[in-house]
């Protein structure tokens, strides 16, 4: 019997209409002999099923049920592709582990850890992963530019701690330039983290589980032709994403292993897609995606398509493992 997949979308941030796009890339991959795929909205205000002629049909959030043309359609299984909140935070997790349906990305407690990037790099450290030198800031505090400076130099990048895809980020040369960078971090989020600038190559390493397995993907080197890989770089074709990347075989064993590593230590589930920095030649982590793009053009789509696996399949294999977890 077919399974009723609802492809969870949008999402309450500033990624929903990237959210959206990849939503549909896996509503027109997955197997129709296997699954009836249902394109599910959840936005700020509203969460509807996409019907045909566009139709919209109110979920009833109780129990995560449609009704279409009189008939309540209950789902084997969530794919999960919310960037941001709530779908890359844990709060759609949660809900829907308290409701006992299965989801394709990783459970709510990784999911919160992972978004939080302050809270992600102090679990990864006594693992040995390497990162930038930190400095942390909530609203409210006291924004001292020579203290940050001292502690971790100019040039610097100024992030917003719980937010993707680059949005509220900014790179600080000078000074005067730190202060508009916290305010512009703090309308993403009420928390920022200022990193020590890497010099090097900058790569992006997927992780998934694959037919029941653990599977490192091949590595992309990202080359943005901004001052760094922000939005323009990432979703507006601003930057070269070649796979795999030009760097030796022991420099992409060495970063797939750390990945891998991470993945498992954190008890991933799901995809996942880790970027580095090869600073003084070691791989220094950045961030953790959860629930990274599946457009045709993202970069784990990319990886896959290079160690021969289908966006079919790749789908296919992510609703299998939520269903038999």
């Amino acid at each position: 019997m077919k399974k009723n997949v609802a492809i969870a979308m949008g999402g309450f941030s500033s990624e929903y209409r990237i959210s959206i796009n990849s939503g549909n890339v896996v509503y027109k991959n997955l197997d129709r002999s296997k699954y009836n795929p249902y394109r599910v909205h959840i936005l700020q205000k509203e969460w509807f099923v996409i019907g045909e002629n566009d139709t919209p049909y109110p979920i009833n959030r109780s129990d995560f049920t449609v009704t279409i043309d009189g008939r309540k359609i209950t789902f084997d299984c969530v794919f999960n592709t919310i960037h941001g909140t709530p779908g890359e935070n844990g709060l759609l997790q949660a809900y829907l582990e308290l409701l006992d349906i299965p989801q394709t990305s990783c459970d709510f407690y990784q999911s919160a850890l992972t978004f939080n990037k302050r809270d992600l790099i102090s679990v990864l450290k006594p693992y040995g992963v390497k990162t930038a030198v930190n400095y942390f800031l909530d609203k409210g505090d006291e924004v001292d530019p020579d203290d940050i400076i001292a502690k971790v130099g100019l040039p610097c990048f100024v992030k917003a701690n719980k937010a993707g895809s680059s949005f509220g980020i900014s790179k600080v040369k000078k000074r005067e330039e730190i202060i508009p960078a916290t305010k512009f971090a703090f309308k993403e989020d009420d928390e920022i983290i200022i990193e020590s600038f890497l010099d090097g190559t900058e790569v992006s390493v997927g992780v998934i589980t694959y037919n029941g397995k653990v599977k490192a993907l091949p590595v992309t080197e990202i080359v943005s032709e901004n001052e760094f890989f922000d939005y323009e770089a990432k979703y507006l074709g601003k930057s070269q994403e070649i796979t795999p990347a030009r760097i030796s075989d022991e420099q992409t064993k060495q970063v797939q292993e750390i990945a891998e590593l991470i993945y498992r230590k954190l008890k991933m589930k799901g995809f996942s897609r880790s970027e580095f920095i090869f600073h003084n030649d070691q791989p220094h982590f950045i961030e953790m995606n959860t629930n990274p793009g599946l457009s045709e053009a993202s970069i784990l789509p990319q990886q896959a398509q290079a160690a021969g696996i289908s966006l079919e399949a790749l789908f296919g294999s992510a609703i299998e493992a939520a269903m038999n977890n």
